[in-house]
């Protein structure tokens, strides 16, 4: 979905989104430029493997531990976390509604690439 600057996006709105008709818990709700944006409400486990471009994480709801690498965080509603192109992270011991706000961007190998 290209970004509208005149639109606002709710959380409520972008759960309307996962899970997919897969069973994927997670949706792209708009992009702009090397932005994407995603809404993403793991279950369970969090089978996420590393990504080609730098993330950030905005927790909407729920508390657990984030792995980053060898670094493991606890980690609660409002935090912002950062996965660097090709970091193995995931989330682990999370509370079930958790929901975040996922921020692609940048060239594909991160920023630090080239």
């Amino acid at each position: 979905m290209r970004f509208d600057p005149a639109r606002r996006l709710t959380v409520a709105e972008a759960m309307t989104k996962v899970p997919t008709v897969e069973g994927k818990r997670f949706a792209p709700i708009f992009e702009h430029g090397s932005l994407q944006v995603e809404i993403y409400a793991p279950r369970g486990v969090d089978p996420q493997s590393p990504h080609d471009r730098d993330e950030i994480y905005v927790v909407v709801s729920g508390r657990g531990t984030f792995v980053n690498g060898s670094v493991r965080l606890p980690f609660t509603r409002g935090d912002v976390l950062f996965a660097a192109a090709g970091e193995v992270h995931r989330f682990e011991e999370f509370s079930d509604d958790l929901v975040v706000w996922v921020f692609f961007y940048g060239p594909i190998g991160g920023d630090s690439a080239g």
